[in-house]
């Protein structure tokens, strides 16, 4: 027999190919098993030539480390059926690994027939050698290298489906650990193989085949091109995949918070009005589904304006979480309580009966009227709750929200601080609010609105000296309607804000009518909404309503009530700083019924205080009330402030309020509110002879006193 050897260097070249071609193989199952479609097909049949490329590089690689006597070479014809048998192999061995399971008889089968095919491209490959008389074969060892291909197989399989998942830095450790294992088994298998090969004595080699001499340089280069390549490309599709997630979670997180917002209340987090809606349908057919019953409350929050306009927003928003949170401990069950704004609530909740609803209801009232403690304050608000049931109270969504909040207007016009279940006949009350709202959006662009204009005289009985602008509203079927009627729709609406607008041009267009008629000295005064006193363009709505009608600014007076300007104090300084500065007047109306601060309000660039008619109602000599004014125009005369009182009905009060300094009075003892068309017939008390009067005095008391 021919004495054979092995080069070390090259032994050792051709295991780290086997570890890298196992490294191929566990890193493009884990490709396989991530991707899908015809991505994961590219990956299967790439990955799977690659593999086999590796395997059957290997085997060569062996097989040329291996030095005798003679030359080698082999018939191309072989060799290339010997590496189609490894390609073939490996696709399947990857196909095997990245199926949904691998149970024991599935492995079993799969490791017969990837050790078969390794082993028939190990043999092919011997086959292909090209020398005579050809090779003497122990078929001892060809079954140990057959059953070490069996094995290895079944190994290699178990920790390709094992490590298929993951892109950690973990599951590439565990991976470079079986690729070492893996390899030594492949080259344990190939030279195992090799030494069942023995070659006679007087063997020599044919010449028409392919040379060894330039094979082992072009095998080796080819091998590690296309392991390298493969891997490499791996790599950066892994480092895009991770990329590629973390934007993906970026991105869920971002739809999360998008949803959150689009379906949520920012400030209670509850659900708002779309998503309920969505749950409301969705109790419905359920409803139709399993003949059940559900309630829906509509329920608003009583005394929470006055919090708000009190204490401010600060205090009425975390007013409303501690509501929020105060009515979600009450809750048990299915149900969804979604806040629609403001102040109002609503709860769709399922019940066996309507008392089921009925108790909830009473529940909710119970826990509400408790005292809340808010930034130090003690506040105390009620719950209102209208109840429909369904079915029976509405056929979808729209009648049973508008059947509910029909019952909660119901509570609150008896009495509030409960419940009530809807009844038919409260559609009336209801209907009649939705159409008046509906009538509302075209009253000024059909010239409904009016103003009425009150005269104000200076103390005590004359002349006048100029107006307050009182709106109207003439609607076309119910009459006359004073501002208590509709002003609430408005702000409710936000329609104020246009509406505000169009009083400010239409006072000052009327008092450039009356300038034209010679009275010069008359100014006006306009009530300034909350919401409209907080818009951006304020400033500019007076700017043009002055511009366009020649008036001179301090003419007009804006009136803001004394709640409204202590919402929040500092804005509140720099807007009427704005106006002042226009050299419009400022007027602290309903003075006395809020909670100012003394420090802000010698702030403020008001030139008046206007005192509320609730102390004037009342006012008799010694009473509370008295004491109450008398403070009041003490504190105006400190900060040189003209004093205006309201709610004049009496003559007592008249001389009252003008002993105490009152510069300027208005009330119905003296003028009730006009149209601008009979404001000449308004009684002017003697005005000629007072005029005289006051002509031969060094100054009247209008001019006499602050502002």
């Amino acid at each position: 027999m021919l004495v054979t050897s092995y080069d070390s260097f090259t032994v050792i070249v051709s295991i780290l190919v086997a570890m890298l071609a196992s490294f191929t193989a566990l890193d493009m199952a884990g490709r396989v098993a991530t991707s899908t479609g015809r991505v994961a097909l590219i990956w299967l049949f790439g990955g799977g030539f690659a593999m086999g490329v590796g395997i059957w590089a290997m085997h060569f690689i062996g097989m040329l480390s291996m030095t005798m006597e003679m030359v080698m070479s082999y018939d191309a014809s072989l060799t290339g059926v010997s590496m189609a048998i490894a390609v073939v192999a490996s696709i399947f061995a990857l196909w095997l690994v990245c199926q949904g399971d691998l149970p024991l008889k599935k492995l079993l089968g799969g490791a017969l027939v990837l050790g078969s095919g390794v082993a028939a491209m190990h043999y092919t490959g011997m086959a292909a050698l090209m020398f005579s008389p050809g090779i003497r074969w122990n078929w001892g060892w060809i079954a140990v290298s057959v059953v070490i291909a069996l094995v290895a197989s079944g190994a290699a399989l178990w920790l390709a489906f094992n490590l298929r998942d993951g892109t950690t830095g973990r599951t590439t450790v565990l991976r470079l650990g079986a690729s070492v294992v893996m390899g030594f088994a492949i080259a344990g298998m190939h030279y195992t193989g090799m030494a069942a090969a023995s070659f006679p004595a007087h063997s020599h080699a044919m010449q028409m085949g392919v040379n060894s001499n330039w094979l082992a340089i072009l095998v080796t280069v080819v091998t590690l091109a296309i392991l390298g390549i493969t891997l490499l490309v791996s790599m950066l599709d892994a480092r895009m995949q991770a990329r590629t997630a973390i934007l993906a979670r970026s991105l869920a997180e971002a739809n999360r918070e998008l949803a959150q917002l689009a379906l949520h209340d920012n400030l209670t987090r509850l659900p708002n009005r779309i998503l309920l809606e969505d749950r409301l349908e969705q109790a419905i057919n359920k409803a139709n589904r399993e003949r059940t019953q559900f309630a829906l409350m509509f329920m608003d929050l009583d005394g929470f304006k006055a919090v708000n306009d009190a204490f401010g927003h600060h205090v009425g928003d975390n007013l409303l979480i501690a509501v929020t949170e105060r009515m979600s401990e009450q809750m048990k069950g299915y149900y969804t309580l979604a806040r629609m704004g403001g102040d109002e609530f609503v709860l769709l909740i399922e019940i066996n009966d309507p008392n089921d609803a009925a108790t909830v209801a009473d529940t909710l009232v119970k826990a509400i009227e408790r005292p809340f403690e808010i930034s130090r304050y003690e506040l105390m608000v009620s719950l209102s709750i209208g109840i429909a049931v369904y079915p029976g109270d509405g056929n979808d969504e729209r009648e049973l929200m508008f059947n509910a909040d029909a019952a909660m207007y119901h509570t609150k016009n008896n009495g509030r601080n409960g419940h009530n279940f809807f009844q038919p006949s409260m559609n009336t009350l209801a209907q009649t609010q939705l159409q008046l709202n509906n009538d509302l959006w075209h009253a000024q662009e059909n010239n409904e609105l009016r103003l009425f204009y009150q005269p104000k005289y200076c103390a005590p009985r004359g002349p006048i000296i100029g107006f307050e602008a009182l709106l109207r509203w003439q609607h076309p079927t119910r009459g006359l309607l004073t501002p208590d009627v509709f002003l609430p729709l408005a702000e409710k609406t936000g329609m104020i804000v246009t509406i505000g607008g169009w009083v400010i041009n239409e006072a000052c267009r009327q008092l450039h009518q009356w300038r034209q008629q010679g009275h010069l000295n008359w100014s006006v005064a306009v009530n300034l909404s909350a919401l409209q006193f907080e818009q951006s363009n304020l400033v500019e709505t007076v700017t043009e309503a002055l511009a366009t009608h020649d008036i001179p600014p301090e003419l007009l007076t804006l009136e803001v009530t004394e709640t409204t300007a202590m919402r929040d104090p500092d804005e509140s300084v720099r807007i009427l700083t704005e106006l002042t500065r226009l050299g419009v007047k400022a007027s602290i109306d309903d003075f006395g019924t809020g909670y100012s601060s003394l420090l802000y309000l010698k702030r403020l660039p008001a030139s008046e205080l206007k005192i509320d008619r609730a102390f004037v109602n009342e006012l008799q000599h010694q009473t509370e009330d008295a004491t109450i004014v008398s403070a009041i125009v003490a504190l105006a005369q400190s900060l040189d402030l003209k004093v205006v009182a309201e709610g004049v009905e009496t003559a007592e009060q008249q001389a009252f309020l003008t002993g105490l300094g009152c510069n300027t009075l208005q009330g119905y003892l003296l003028g009730k509110p006009v149209p601008p068309e009979k404001v000449a017939e308004l009684p002017n008390f003697a005005l000629e002879a007072e005029e005289k009067r006051q002509a031969a005095l060094p100054h009247s008391i209008c001019e006499a006193t602050p502002g």
